[in-house]
């Protein structure tokens, strides 16, 4: 399953402290704003309505407890001011003129006081239930605060009596909203001001954290390349210190480890070419003592020659570990070389299989007229190990397979037996691996087949091995058809 894509460590830190700062900022302006708008509503309600029934207080006594719309526009300007409109409503009759102000002379238009329809008929209820009252609406041309009021008659020793008139003032909240807009966008700059400087910070606060994260990163990338003396400049005595502190002391624990183990694999290389080499001579006269054995063997008593037989035999076997040990010493110290020719790749199979006599158990499928630069011999060795181990561990038929294209051959060598465990594949080509719970039997030093893959990397090819789907394991050699030199010629 893929991962999920995420965002980096540099933009969680910043949309941590963005958030933070715009949550935090949304909190306090907010609600800074609504106390200060509820304040400054409230004060200019209380205001009005004070005015209001500061100004009620000069019309008593009523000079008339039924008026006319004369009168009661009378009311209406008394009740107003030059800010506030104003209507005196008696029943079904309502208050003319201008509120505040007496109508203008010379046919000039007169304002006709506060619009009835402006008055919510939730307050115009409570208002003549005999309470005084008051409602914010926003009318067309912006909020305003209406006030009502029912008139009383109060008369000595007799309880206070409903008039029946009811005055209506509409005063403006323009220069309250004016002040709470003006609020509001300080909000919003401080808010944007907080958000600017919290990116500051978690600008600031990334380079510190991140800049040493991407210093490790790099040490650990340089560290898994092989760089084994990277080490990291510790700054300060925080967690990020002691990250850097622990990573050198790692690095130079694990360069310690690896020098170690360069030298004893090196010793053991060493050990194993001078033993293999000072082994040559004395199996050399092993050997020819070997073959008189040998053929003396049918003419010994039984006991004498089978004895023979198997020291003949063992002899050729430890002469070949020697040589496997030798080619992989040479392998191992860089001195291997590739002694080039231009090949038929099909000729040079026909005779590998002629050479051991196996022309009759291998069928091949060799297209002719396929050419490579190749080395004959380390091709041969390939080969041998491929189609040995196939003919010895496998079952018949065994099949060899030449495919080529411009650039590369293939050849494939495949049996019908039982193939490879899945857990033994991996180790195939290991040295000394035997994997003989796979095979009817194992035999061999166990080199083989890492020596065949090391002259197929030396041809700056490769070697691999898969069970084939109805049965048996198929080893696939590929190589370059015109190899170059590290220089950039033809070898």
């Amino acid at each position: 399953m893929a991962p999920r894509p995420s965002l980096g460590l540099r933009a969680r830190l910043l949309f941590a402290f963005a958030l933070l700062c715009v949550v935090t900022a949304a909190a306090v302006a907010g609600a800074i704003y609504i106390d200060a708008r509820n304040a400054i509503l409230q004060r200019a309600q209380d205001a009005a309505v004070v005015a209001m029934r500061s100004r009620l207080e000069a019309l008593f006594p009523l000079r008339n407890p039924a008026p006319d719309a004369g009168q009661l526009g009378e009311i209406a300007r008394a009740v107003a001011d030059g800010n506030n409109d104003a209507v005196a409503i008696y029943h079904e009759a309502r208050s003319l003129g201008a509120p505040g102000l007496p109508c203008l002379p010379a046919g000039l238009p007169c304002r006709q006081g506060l619009d009835p329809e402006m008055i919510p008929k939730e307050l115009r209820r409570e208002v003549a239930d005999g309470n005084i009252a008051w409602q914010r609406v926003v009318w067309e041309d912006g909020p305003y605060l209406i006030i009502g009021t029912p008139l009383l008659i109060v008369e000595r020793d007799r309880p206070a009596r409903a008039s029946g008139i009811e005055v209506y003032t509409a005063h403006s909240l323009a220069p309250e909203q004016r002040s709470i807009d003006q609020l509001a966008m300080r909000a919003w700059l401080t808010g944007g001001a907080a958000l600017a400087f919290a990116v500051v910070l978690a600008l600031l606060a990334t380079r510190g954290v991140l800049g040493p994260v991407r210093e490790l990163g790099r040490a650990a990338h340089l560290l898994g390349q092989g760089e084994l003396r990277t080490r990291i400049a510790v700054r300060g005595s925080d967690e990020l210190a002691d990250v850097a502190r622990t990573f050198n002391d790692t690095a130079a624990e694990l360069e310690r480890h690896v020098e170690q183990l360069r030298e004893m694999e090196a010793d053991a290389r060493r050990f194993v070419a001078d033993v293999s080499h000072e082994l040559r001579t004395p199996l050399a006269a092993l050997t020819a003592v070997a073959d008189v054995l040998d053929e003396e063997a049918a003419r010994l008593p039984e006991p004498a020659g089978r004895a023979a037989r198997l020291v003949s035999q063992e002899t050729l076997n430890l002469t070949a570990l020697v040589n496997d040990l030798i080619e992989i010493s040479r392998f191992d110290s860089g001195v291997a070389a590739l002694a080039l020719n231009e090949v038929d790749v099909a000729e040079l199979v026909r005779a590998t299989l002629r050479a051991r006599g196996w022309s009759e158990q291998v069928h091949p499928e060799l297209p002719p007229a396929v050419t490579a630069r190749l080395d004959p011999r380390r091709v041969d060795v390939i080969l041998a190990n491929l189609v040995g181990n196939a003919l010895r561990h496998g079952e018949p038929p065994v099949l060899v397979r030449l495919r080529a294209d411009a650039h590369w051959i293939a050849l494939e060598v495949r049996d019908h037996g039982p193939g490879l465990d899945e857990a033994v594949l991996p180790h195939v080509f290991d040295r000394f691996y035997k994997a003989s719970a796979a095979r009817a039997r194992s035999e061999g030093s166990g080199l083989g087949l890492a020596i065949a893959r090391e002259n197929a990397r030396l041809h700056r090819g490769d070697l691999a091995v898969t069970n084939a789907p109805d049965g048996g394991a198929v080893f696939t050699l590929r190589l370059p058809r015109r190899a170059h030199d590290p220089d950039g010629g033809q070898w």
